[in-house]
């Protein structure tokens, strides 16, 4: 069981992966924190251990918690808050969906097996307007090949109880072509991370794409929001 120093361990990662995905410069984090550039590229590429006015500050800073940078949350389902005041549900349009899912990412697809339904999680990348992921032969999300699935990703803002979700309906297939697969394999941002004998790439042809938004007027703008522009 990891304690409070694997937690502190992994601060510098979380760091990194929040700014990131803010679209934040080092610099920028810093400003926003009170602090030196310097200083932030030693927390996230050492075990540093700040202190706990500075982690408020660089929460703040970042758009998160405290408990999100430490890892306090990792074990915690998403969506334990209250719905926030006046939330507004919007319909996205597919270019926003498109938008939303990125070029990769971590998403779920539905399976049908022979023990009923079931929902996976999958590292999926962005290519030619299909979602593909990689999988090994046998295995349940190898299954959708050859009919219609559907695909979902996600993101959940738990500091305002806000978020996103797009849905991709339409036929998946395998990917054998040589070229077509190798293509794939230079465009995956990661390895899979269940790790393991992983070579078999399914690519999501959507029909439909859907997505909905989850708005609360006058909170930050945070990943929730989606990539700039949307």
């Amino acid at each position: 069981m990891p304690g409070p120093e694997h937690h502190r361990a992994d601060i510098g990662r979380r760091v990194a992966a929040r700014r990131e995905e803010l679209g934040l410069s080092r610099e920028d984090v810093a400003l926003r924190a009170g602090s030196a550039p310097g200083y932030i590229a030693y927390l996230e590429e050492q075990a540093a251990v700040p202190s706990m006015g500075f982690l408020l500050r660089l929460a703040e800073a970042l758009d998160t918690t405290v408990a999100a940078l430490t890892g306090g949350d990792a074990e915690l389902p998403p969506g334990i808050g209250r719905a926030a005041y006046r939330p507004e549900l919007v319909e996205l349009d597919p270019d926003e969906c498109w938008r939303m899912l990125g070029t990769h990412g971590v998403g779920r697809v539905a399976v049908t097996g022979h023990e009923g339904p079931a929902i996976l999680p999958v590292n999926y990348v962005v290519a030619g307007g299909e979602v593909a992921f990689r999988t090994s032969s046998g295995s349940l999300p190898g299954r959708v090949a050859g009919g219609d699935a559907a695909f979902e990703a996600d993101h959940i803002d738990e500091a305002f109880s806000r978020g996103w979700s797009v849905l991709l309906v339409g036929p998946a297939r395998t990917v054998t072509e040589p070229g077509a697969v190798r293509a794939l394999e230079e465009r995956a941002f990661s390895a899979p991370w269940a790790g393991g004998e992983r070579d078999l790439w399914i690519a999501l042809a959507p029909a439909r794409v859907t997505g909905r938004r989850i708005v609360v007027r006058g909170a930050p703008r945070t990943a929730a929001d989606g990539p700039p522009g949307t």
